[in-house]
């Protein structure tokens, strides 16, 4: 069933204020230069504000600093972004409807499922598991033995829990996500083989994390891998073993944590950026795409390391360049070995 609401009702939904038509019907939500009479749009990045004059929406999402550029109707939010995120909620699809077990899903007697749990076609579901009020587990999902999933929280098919991970509440883990697989742990045995660490941990997610699809978390090798709360991760993620993220972070896709990092709350990790194992990053610090960490970060603020596309020609002399400016900084470096040196042998 199509929701539909009007200007009056998402006012009082959202605290706006409203200038124009409080009896316009809303029936959908759309960008500036796709919307119709009947959607709602908003305005966030300034660039855009181009199209406030042009746009066909039947109202508009605005910061006051911007209200006075909307042609038509109105609704004025110290926050536009977050106003329109929390709308698009009452405009999504229906969640599924609460305690339908599949028949083809397999559960083990000793597997404690609360009675409102939602278990989708072929999902197994193995022993020791506590499931709470409110779960939904997807089709030919897979929770392995004595794991535990909060209250509210959401699988979707083919998710993977290896044993004894723990799931916090509402959290949203997608298609393809794996929690808790074995890190990678090897040592060499001295001819030229490996021998396997076992992997003795747990991995641990905290409440309102998201998961987005055909990522993986590996479980600790002796201790636990441990994500906070409110983390939020992209598609194609990987955390290694003993990693932990600090409450609020988020990353975006491709990004790569080795082993036994930690990192603070309120990061940024941007996408294909990469983390070197046994770092630590403080708080609020956020990297930006492609940017490879290899050292531990101590001060918050915004780092970068990847370099932006440039002509191939103008790209090799500016690698020249670095490859300089590297070797300029090793001689210097060489200098200040050789002046201590010649210090200490005089004293």
């Amino acid at each position: 069933m199509s929701m539909s609401l009007t200007l009056a009702q998402i006012a009082q939904q959202l605290n706006a204020e409203l200038r124009g038509n409080a009896e316009q019907t809303i029936t959908g939500l759309a960008g500036l230069a796709e919307a119709t009479a009947q959607q709602l749009s908003f305005l966030s990045n300034p660039k855009y504000a181009p199209l406030l004059k042009t746009t066909a929406a039947g109202a508009v999402l605005v910061h006051p600093k911007q209200a006075d550029q909307v042609q038509g109707n109105a609704l004025i939010v110290p926050n536009p972004y977050l106003a329109f995120a929390r709308l698009t909620h009452l405009f999504d699809d229906p969640a599924p409807a609460q305690a339908e077990r599949h028949p083809s899903a397999v559960i083990h007697p000793t597997a404690q499922l609360h009675p409102s749990v939602s278990v989708g076609p072929h999902a197994v579901i193995e022993a020791g598991c506590v499931i709470e009020e409110g779960c939904l587990i997807g089709a030919q999902s897979f929770i392995d033995r004595d794991c535990v999933i909060g209250a509210g929280t959401k699988i979707y098919p083919r998710v993977t829990l290896y044993r004894r991970s723990q799931l916090g509440k509402n959290c949203i883990l997608h298609s393809g996500v794996v929690i808790g697989a074995d890190g990678f742990g090897f040592a060499p045995d001295g001819q030229g083989g490996w021998e396997k660490i076992a992997q003795l941990g747990r991995t641990l997610l905290g409440d309102e994390v998201e998961v987005g699809a055909n990522s993986t978390i590996d479980r600790g090798a002796l201790g636990d891998t441990i994500i906070g709360d409110q983390v939020k991760i992209d598609n194609h993620v990987m955390i290694g073993h003993n990693v932990q993220v600090g409450q609020g972070t988020a990353m975006a896709a491709f990004v790569g944590i080795s082993g036994s990092t930690k990192i603070g709350a309120h990061c940024l990790l941007g996408g294909s950026s990469g983390y070197a194992g046994h770092i630590s990053i403080c708080d609020h610090v956020q990297i930006t795409g492609m940017g490879m960490v290899t050292g531990s970060i101590t001060e918050p603020g915004t780092y970068s390391s990847g370099t932006g596309l440039l002509p191939s020609q103008q790209w090799r002399k500016s690698a020249v360049r670095f490859r300089q400016l590297d070797d300029l900084h090793h001689k210097v470096r060489d200098l200040e070995k050789k002046c201590q040196q010649g210090q200490n042998a005089s004293k």
